[in-house]
């Protein structure tokens, strides 16, 4: 299981470097110096450092040293790129981010000096490349495996409408003349009619048996209190299909998101929170169960870190927008000061999310 685990590190490590490769190819784009590329944090493991027209490969301490290919400064910068000894997060270290860093006027490659819109297009660009990576995820994931086809056998939900004339065990082949041969159809058609009586066909004990059914009105959408029963399995798809697919899951995913953030603030449902290593634990069970569930498992958490990064809270990078269309709705800059307090206060108040519901992760919160 301890490989699993690792390939599960791994797994969230694509995302981050990801993330963190939107934010630098923007900066790049836009005439930012990048000082630096990381993967982790903490001491340096080994780095790619440009020195003397070549890039070099060293450990720490520099205590091995070889010479890999030519540097060039103006096409390629100035950026070292390093690996570290805690395999968790990636970030990108650009000349004048800092808001309390002293910045000379004329340095043209500096954050603090590029235009507004190149400041909010590399901030923007790393939620950007988690979101459109997820497509390229899913793409893959369909393409090895198929797509998910989950049958239309079902289990009745008591006191919903389906209980008064469906009975455990029933697979719905026909409404209202339609015939339906997947969960995602039946689940359609039923949802677009809240109130309005459906004629259903379902098979039961190896006969065509005929039911009416109206369902609940519930935030209008229309529901019958049936539950999926028996295996998920997998059917291949074109290119195309898988393509027109993959473009379609991530807004589902944020919309998924969106939704329980504001069922869990409301206090409709109970929410829990995990942390690195739940996150680390289920990508090790997707990745044991196969290539397409891992695949498709990364696409759905690089879908949420897009998402999830474009909140507006301190120190993620909805936070720095914030910022930043404050400077463009004002025509003039934030306090520096304030705004690197306001980032400093996000960083501990994550920091502590983070200790939190890694505690919880592993049964050390409070019980």
């Amino acid at each position: 299981m301890v490989g699993w685990y690792f390939v599960g590190i791994l797994g969230l490590a694509l995302l981050m470097v990801v993330h963190e490769g939107g934010h630098y190819l923007a900066a790049r784009a836009y005439g930012m110096r990048v000082l630096k590329f990381s993967i982790g944090f903490g001491p340096t493991f080994f780095k790619v450092v440009p020195k003397d027209g070549y890039y070099w490969f060293t450990t720490a301490a520099d205590k091995v040293r070889v010479r890999l290919f030519r540097h060039d400064p103006v096409k390629h910068g100035p950026t070292v790129f390093q690996v570290a000894m805690i395999p968790f997060l990636a970030y990108v270290q650009i000349a004048g981010m800092n808001p309390l860093e002293e910045v000379d006027p004329e340095d043209k490659g500096s954050y603090a000096n590029a235009s507004l819109m190149g400041r909010i297009a590399a901030i923007f660009a790393g939620p950007l490349a988690n979101y459109l990576f997820a497509s390229v995820l899913f793409f893959a994931s369909l393409m090895v495996g198929g797509k998910p086809h989950r049958l239309t056998d079902i289990g009745v939900v008591a006191g919903m409408p389906a209980a008064a004339s469906l009975k455990d065990g029933d697979r719905i082949v026909e409404i209202d003349g339609t015939p339906v041969h997947d969960w995602e159809k039946m689940a359609e058609i039923i949802s677009k009619s809240p109130g309005r009586p459906l004629d259903l066909v379902v098979e039961r004990a190896g006969e065509r048996v005929s039911a009416k059914v109206t369902p609940a009105n519930e935030s209008g959408s229309g529901k019958i209190g049936v539950i999926p029963v028996g295996p998920v399995q997998r059917v291949p798809v074109t290119a195309s299909e898988a393509a027109l697919l993959a473009l379609k899951m991530p807004p589902k995913v944020v919309q998924d998101l969106v939704v329980g953030l504001g069922q869990v603030l409301t206090g409709k449902i109970e929410g829990e929170l995990g942390g690195p290593a739940r996150m680390i634990g289920e990508t090790a069970h997707a990745a044991k169960r196969g290539l397409p569930h891992a695949l498709e498992f990364l696409g759905v958490l690089s879908a949420y870190l897009g998402a999830f990064n474009l909140i507006p809270f301190p120190a993620l990078d909805g936070g720095r927008l914030m910022f930043l269309f404050y400077e463009a709705a004002t025509r003039r800059r934030p306090n520096a000061r304030v705004e690197a307090h306001i980032h400093l206060v996000g960083v501990f108040m994550l920091l502590g999310l983070m200790l939190y519901v890694t505690a919880n992760d592993f049964g050390l919160g409070s019980k």
